[in-house]
């Protein structure tokens, strides 16, 4: 057994990681060549997803480095005024430097302003002392801050331009005409693409949907020379740009054009693809999906098409991040940390399980473990699990009926979608292995009715699975514009279930509508759960099923237990302050 260093015994103190982690790390650390050598945080974070926050402020503790928490204090204009002066006042490979390493001037320390403090997310970088010097000043101060918090703060001070977007100011009306045609030609198509920067708005847009933290784009053909492309944010769709003067066919053979897997000239069928590209310096890739649609022309051949954005950084592997609330975070703790047995997760398309899912894995993944996923498509790549790769010389099927033979201790399957998949789901389950998968039905209760309907006995429901969570989001009250509403009519607060006293202790918020906001009141969103805890109760309910599942049943007992409903979760996310009533009512239906 190595010695411990000073970092792995604060951290294993302090109940970060385990022992038996840290020895692992420091295996792997020794077997790195000096010259590319990580610091045992590092490995802790990369190689087995140990919260970085926590990690780095224990580090910043040992060295008596301060933490500032720029949630609690306040940026106003002047400070960000200070440091954007600061940041321009270096050359352009320097600055580059400072923005890339994150090692950020925040202010001066005392009234003769020699001394300025940086804010860096690692106080441990030994390539401070020279960026340091860099400003000028006689002496600094470092100060350790969490990533996530500077990278907003650079995103404030360093609004970054789409210098695609910029090249389309260039085009004028007449490059863009659309000549009147009683056939399409593909001639006539290639002549517009080539003389026009279609392919500038492309990759403009392609851009500027990562950076406005959108989770889609939709291509979507109005008439004969207009197309909508709008942006999906916090699940609303909003319109980004209308693109008048350009045959929607001529939009889409660009996008076509730059999507691997997809035929340009194919307008008949649809059709899946993927796009890759770098986004301020990071790996974005895209899902292409294409569908043939009827236009007002009928010998137009207009597509839709949409494309999800994955983007690595915005998967949580935190289980604290997803915000359970209390006996749904315990519930399914429990449920992820036994050996064996079903996790589900339910909710319709959009409504975040498969964010809920990742961090659940993160969560239980472990070097000792052998994890499995089975996913079509794979859409986030999780370190530490063996994603199968889905294709045309094994598919979706064969993959599952080869996993038990690979030695698996924990599987992830994308959805149970059939009798087959459910059946083995239910094998791996009662064979020792933890499984996670989803289903869609529109609450915990009715995910056992539609296993039964499927065909699988109400025992082996009953034993197989551990817990079911039901999962919408809500959107969250812009900050920045939020106000308490005054005098509300009880008959809404009412209608989700609230009691008269309830309605007389909560206040009640909605955003007024700003800039920050697109003026919709809403920014971000939070996820509500219904978690149905399979304990003796409910099995023996299940198993007292004849010729249907009574799904009422499960829900009161379930409810006398502690179980908040989704409708009950949401009220609990109003009494917060966090949502509205009309947000509630519009995600959820009545208990």
């Amino acid at each position: 057994m190595k010695a411990l260093t000073r970092i792995g015994e604060r951290l294993i103190k302090k109940g970060i990681v385990s022992e038996e982690t840290v020895q692992i790390a420091l295996r792997i650390q020794e077997k790195e060549p000096p010259e590319k050598r990580r610091k045992l945080g590092e490995i802790l974070i990369n190689d087995f997803s140990v919260d970085r926050h926590l990690v780095y402020r224990e580090i910043a503790s040992i060295y008596a480095f301060r933490e500032v928490d720029l949630s609690k204090d306040e940026m106003d204009d002047k400070c960000l005024k200070f440091i954007s002066e600061v940041l321009s006042g270096l050359p352009k490979d320097k600055r580059s430097i400072v923005l890339k390493k994150k090692i950020i001037p925040y202010k001066l320390l005392d009234e003769k302003k020699n001394t300025l403090i940086f804010l860096t997310p690692d106080p441990t970088d030994r390539e401070i002392p020279e960026i340091a010097m860099y400003f000028g000043y006689k002496r600094y101060e470092i100060a350790y801050c969490r990533m996530e918090q500077l990278d907003e703060l650079i995103k404030k001070i360093t609004p970054v331009e789409n210098e695609y977007l910029e090249l389309l100011q260039e085009i004028t009306p007449e490059v863009q005409s659309v000549e009147e045609e009683e056939e399409f030609q593909e001639e006539a198509l290639d002549a517009e693409i080539n003389q026009s920067l279609l392919v500038n708005l492309v990759e403009g847009c392609l851009v500027e949907a990562v950076r406005r933290g959108a989770s889609d784009i939709h291509i979507m053909p109005r008439d004969k020379s207009t197309t909508d492309i709008l942006f999906r944010i916090d699940g609303k769709l909003q319109l980004w740009l209308r693109q008048e003067n350009t045959k929607p066919e001529a939009i889409a053979a660009v996008f076509k054009d730059r999507s691997k897997n997809v035929n340009r000239f194919e307008r008949e069928k649809a059709q899946d693809g993927f796009i890759q590209r770098k986004v301020d310096d990071y790996l974005i890739r895209y899902r292409v999906s294409i569908l043939p649609i009827v236009g007002s022309e009928y010998q137009r051949r207009f597509e839709s098409i949409v494309i999800r954005i994955l983007d690595d950084r915005k998967v949580i592997t935190d289980l604290n991040k997803l915000g359970f609330q209390k006996k749904a975070k315990e519930d399914f703790l429990k449920a992820i940390k036994k050996p064996s047995g079903i996790v589900i997760l339910t909710g319709p398309t959009g409504s975040g399980k498969s964010t809920t899912l990742m961090a659940a894995l993160h969560h239980v993944i472990d070097p000792t473990l052998n994890v499995i996923t089975i996913e079509e498509p794979v859409e986030y790549l999780i370190r530490g699990a063996r994603q199968l790769k889905i294709g045309e010389k094994m598919n979706f099927d064969q993959a599952l009926r080869c996993i038990l033979r690979h030695d698996p201790d924990i599987v992830m399957v994308g959805e149970i979608r059939d009798l087959k998949t459910a059946e083995i789901a239910i094998k791996l389950a009662n064979t020792g292995h933890l499984t996670f998968s989803t289903l869609h039905t529109n609450d915990a209760a009715s995910a056992v009715s539609r296993l039964y309907k499927m065909g699988i006995e109400p025992f082996l429901i009953a034993y197989a699975i551990n817990i079911v969570v039901a999962q919408r989001l809500v959107r969250t009250i812009c900050n920045n514009c939020k106000e308490e509403v005054k005098n509300i009519n009880p008959n809404i607060p009412l209608s989700l279930g609230f009691t008269d006293e309830e309605i007389e202790n909560t206040t009640f918020y909605r955003g007024a509508g700003c800039e920050k906001c697109n003026y919709s009141g809403y920014k971000g969103r939070v996820a509500i759960h219904e978690a149905l805890y399979f304990h003796k109760e409910i099995r023996q309910v299940i198993l007292s099923s004849n010729s249907q599942i009574n799904e009422e049943a499960i829900k009161d007992l379930a409810i006398k237990e502690g179980m908040l409903t989704l409708r009950a979760s949401g009220r609990e996310r109003i009494k917060e302050g966090i949502t509205t009533c009309d947000e509630v009512a519009f995600v959820t239906a009545e208990d």
